[in-house]
């Protein structure tokens, strides 16, 4: 791996650890702060909130900036963040700092794609974003777990102090080793903006949302699923955690691989893949040794989409990559809350926490249709005379 992608790739980890490791340390700040663990939670919400407002506000101020010293100022902004939720007073402090910690991320998540995309060579731009994206698997499987141990043996301000200062060190790394680019954009703000009625890129953004809303409804309700589904001990959910984060860096490089050599054809079949997994997931999740393999499977699925969504949306986008990723991103985030908020009515006042895997199975088959349309606009393209462009 180049050192370059590697420095891209750390701060990758470190934010994806900013991002989960409050999950961890939880009780532990509503205690210290005096509040309830309802009104810790919102901190979640705040550092969401940062991303989706973020992804095109930042983005569009930024389009013009050159790529170097504008992630070195997203991750000075993030380090600044973190410091910030070290140092919080009270809960109103907090919950600003996480904000401004998240207003970032979807920026840099798609200024640092661009950036490897643009020195990949030819045929290589998928599994170039999956060695980034594999920043994110790490911080979730090995991030999260040490960030959570710092905040019970050091208290959880520790644990914000220590991503500030591994997030400081890959900025110097990234100083030191990522090449200087030119802005994403040299034009206005308007013709940023009106990349988005490409239709290919409305359809790539839609996969994306569609795509994944599916199985993030199944992993935000993974621990219940196993336990009170499955069977398992409340210990042994770390396990299968870390049997799916195992899948999830498994699926980033293969997933990056595939869609390398056929984006949408690999994208159509892992999404079709995915959905099948699902739905045996809710067939045989009450036995024990298949819940642990389909965990894994699930993993595994779950993040090789990534690599090659994220390349068709930099592909549909043309001229402004940028913007269409951090969008993007965006879109992801509201998937994720939408699927927070879907498996609750499924649980509640539905058909119950045991039909999850199949909701997320017929959610992912719509994502599949959205591939399948993309791909069929790819034939009619491919094939149409070259005067012709496709509506």
């Amino acid at each position: 791996m180049p050192v370059s992608v590697f420095s891209l790739m750390l701060v990758v980890f470190g934010l994806t650890t900013g991002e989960f490791v409050i999950a961890g340390i939880l009780p532990d700040v509503a205690a210290d702060l005096s509040v309830s663990i309802p009104a810790a939670g919102l901190l979640v919400t705040a550092y969401a909130a940062g991303m989706i407002v973020g992804g095109p506000v930042v983005t569009v101020l930024t389009a013009r900036a050159a790529r170097k010293p504008l992630i070195a100022g997203l991750i000075a902004v993030s380090v600044l963040g973190n410091l910030g939720s070290a140092a919080a007073p009270n809960h109103v402090v907090l919950l600003l700092s996480r904000f401004v910690a998240g207003l970032v991320v979807a920026t840099f998540f798609a200024v640092a794609i661009a950036t490897v995309i643009s020195m990949a060579p030819a045929g290589r731009q998928a599994s170039s974003v999956a060695k980034v994206a594999l920043g994110m698997n790490l911080g979730i499987i090995l991030g999260t777990p040490i960030g959570t141990f710092i905040g019970q043996h050091l208290g959880w301000r520790a644990t914000f102090l220590a991503v500030a200062a591994f997030s400081a060190v890959a900025l110097l790394l990234v100083l030191r080793f990522v090449p200087a680019q030119p802005p994403a954009t040299t034009g206005s703000v308007l013709g940023e903006l009106r990349v988005f009625a490409n239709r290919d890129l409305q359809l790539a953004i839609a996969l994306t949302a569609v795509g994944n809303v599916g199985v993030v409804t199944v992993f935000t309700y993974i621990t219940p699923l196993l336990t009170d589904v499955g069977g398992f001990a409340t210990d042994m959910v770390p396990v299968l955690l870390l049997g799916y984060g195992a899948g999830a860096v498994v699926g980033n490089f293969a997933g990056g691989r595939l869609a390398d050599r056929a984006l949408m054809p690999a994208l159509a079949g892992l999404l079709a893949a995915l959905a099948a997994v699902l739905t045996v997931f809710w067939l045989v999740g009450d036995l024990k040794a298949p819940a642990a393999v389909l965990t894994f499977l699930v993993g595994a699925l779950a993040f090789a989409i990534i690599p090659g969504m994220q390349t068709r949306v930099v592909a549909a986008a043309g001229t402004a990559p940028t913007l269409a990723v951090a969008v993007n991103a965006s879109g992801f985030q509201l998937a994720a809350a939408f699927a927070g908020w879907l498996g609750g009515r499924i649980i509640d006042g539905g058909p119950g926490l045991r039909a999850i895997p199949l909701v997320g199975a017929l959610l992912t088959v719509a994502g599949l249709g959205i591939a399948a349309l993309l791909l069929r606009r790819d034939h009619r393209a491919a094939t149409a005379p070259a005067d012709h462009v496709p509506a």
